[in-house]
């Protein structure tokens, strides 16, 4: 994706895969600085513990607890996390709904769940529910919703099937639920619960998973990942650039990796 990105604005970037072990974390990020990079992405179990090794971190990631994307300014290394914020694009100029006002229901309590919480938070959602099989996790991020924004947050202890409440306005599975290589996977839900006036989301990067494929049959309006996936990488494409990322070349590169074309 990055590197369709750089070939289509004709810049001779590299975008490089690196694996780097917990323990040796510390001189990865020197070595940002040694090798003079523009910046970097940082997945599992990088995310929380790179902080340590930033100079700043931007307010929206500090909330999080959690970077996904660093970019060099200079001498400064700078914390950000595009997740969520890549999750929201998909949400408000795909689907054009915004999130203000609205009830939500999120699956999952981990790190996709905690960046697009945040998100919608700050972006005006009047009630987030996180529903999640381990109650330590789930009330953490309840607890760091209500004491840290806007929104009203509650926790709700999955247990069983569940069914999804009449009034929620979106629905997102934030769980890993349907990844690969467990494609035929959904979560244990009621999907005769889901209303037709329902949004459906899901963090899986699959543009039809059986979760989104439930949804739609139920008549749902969905709103798959892979758009979440495009467009944080283009978020992080102008943070080093300073260029407005080719969206287009870049979502045509991932179909192209996932066999979609």
């Amino acid at each position: 994706m990055q590197e369709a990105g750089f070939q289509a604005l004709n810049l001779n970037w590299r975008y490089l895969t690196i694996e780097v072990y917990p323990q040796d974390l510390g001189a990865a990020m020197q070595g940002v600085r040694a090798f003079n990079m523009k910046g970097i992405n940082l997945t599992i179990p990088h995310k929380v513990e790179v902080l340590k090794y930033l100079d700043e971190v931007k307010p929206d990631a500090a909330l999080m607890g959690a970077v996904n994307t660093v970019v060099r300014i200079g001498e400064k290394l700078i914390g950000e996390n595009t997740d969520g914020k890549g999750f929201m694009h998909a949400l408000t100029h795909d689907a054009k709904v915004n999130p203000k006002g609205k009830k939500v229901l999120v699956l999952g309590s981990g790190g996709a769940a905690r960046s697009i919480t945040v998100e919608l938070a700050l972006a005006g959602a009047q009630q987030i529910t996180i529903v999640n099989r381990s109650s330590e996790r789930g009330k953490v991020l309840t607890e760091l919703l209500n004491s840290k924004t806007p929104t009203e947050a509650n926790f709700i202890q999955w247990q069983g099937q569940y069914s999804i409440p009449k009034d929620t306005d979106i629905l997102v599975n934030a769980t890993s639920i349907g990844l690969f290589p467990n494609v035929h996977e959904k979560p244990d839900i009621n999907y005769a619960s889901i209303g037709s006036e329902m949004i459906v989301c899901d963090v899986i990067h699959t543009p039809m998973t059986p979760f989104l494929k439930e949804a739609q049959d139920q008549g749902a309006k969905i709103v798959d990942g892979l758009g979440m996936l495009v467009y944080q990488g283009a978020i992080g494409f102008k943070l080093w650039t300073g260029l407005d990322a080719p969206v287009e070349a870049m979502h045509k590169a991932l179909s192209k990796a996932f066999n979609l074309e």
